[in-house]
């Protein structure tokens, strides 16, 4: 995944492709409450793009590769548990397809979704291409969904949401109630995102907002890396206090000496100048990682999920 810093972040939000174009600039400090996107202009960011088709269902093997979105079940008929999985800004890769088969070996149902390649994007990493932005990645959250409850293999009531880096962005915007009422999109049972970026974005004679909303009603997971310069964890924590302080339902941990992308092996050693300046150096945990394992699937096993 190409280097993500704060400010090509806040332009993953924008809406483009309009004559209503306008630029982004990120506010330096959080200004409590949270602040929501007008519901109507959420909506029309999400329609630039068209509608992704979704691959039909096959069981889990060798032949899954790191570029390619994947419909996979477990052996049996079910119905099982079911994830809808959202990559990081440059799209599918090695690391979220380990991600997949590991929750295909534990009875989920994947629909491993790429926002990117049908639309002839390679890159989100430093803004929206083709009308993909974060809404439209949402919408494409929500839209997964509904392909999966069509198989009586998946049971509805267990079906969740697993993001990665931009992925875990658009995790925070599926999270809300109120997004969703306006991307159309039926609640998940649970959410989990993996090192987010949680910005509030301004643009001129428009109101601004926060990735992070105060109305995530069902069961929210965040996980983040203290070290991590690309998305900050510092700029969640407040944001995510915030919103449970008003009634959301999400928790959240902070791995100590912890970078962006901790379970991306394929870019272990390998370093970046942001936009900013900051050298931004990603590192491989595998105690992380399995950490983060243990952490996610006890949160989507517990016993209130899908009730």
């Amino acid at each position: 995944m190409a280097t993500i810093c704060r400010v090509s972040y806040v332009a993953l939000v924008l809406i483009a492709g309009t004559a209503g174009l306008l630029t982004s600039s990120l506010a330096e400090d959080f200004v409590p409450p949270l602040r929501m996107l007008p519901s109507e202009i959420a909506s029309r960011a999400a329609s630039f793009a068209k509608d992704l088709t979704f691959p039909q269902p096959v069981k889990a093997g060798d032949e899954l590769i790191s570029s390619q979105a994947a419909f996979l079940k477990p052996d049996g008929d079910g119905p099982f548990p079911a994830l809808v999985m959202v990559h990081q800004c440059a799209g599918v890769n090695q690391a979220i397809v380990l991600w997949a088969r590991e929750a295909v070996s534990l009875g989920y149902v994947v629909l491993l979704i790429d926002s990117l390649t049908p639309r002839q994007v390679s890159t989100l990493c430093f803004g929206p291409r083709n009308g993909v932005n974060l809404f439209r990645g949402a919408k494409d959250a929500f839209q997964a969904a509904d392909h999966l409850r069509q198989y009586p293999f998946v049971d509805p009531t267990r079906l969740s949401f697993v993001g990665f880096s931009w992925g875990a962005m658009v995790g925070l915007i599926v999270s809300s109630a109120r997004y969703a009422e306006a991307l159309g999109g039926r609640p998940f049972a649970s959410v989990a995102s993996f090192y987010p970026g949680c910005f509030r974005v301004s643009r001129p004679n428009t109101p601004s907002f926060d990735i992070v909303s105060d109305d995530m009603k069902q069961p929210t997971l965040v996980l983040m890396g203290a070290t991590d310069n690309e998305t900050p964890a510092s700029e969640c924590v407040e944001k995510l206090h915030e919103a449970k302080s008003a009634g959301s339902a999400v928790e959240w941990h902070v791995y100590p000496d912890t970078g962006h992308c901790w379970d991306c092996r394929q870019l272990d050693g390998r370093s970046k100048t942001d936009l900013r300046g900051n050298l931004v150096s990603y590192k491989f945990r595998q105690d992380v990682t399995t950490d983060s394992s243990k952490r996610l699937f006890q949160f989507l096993a517990a016993p209130h999920r899908g009730k």
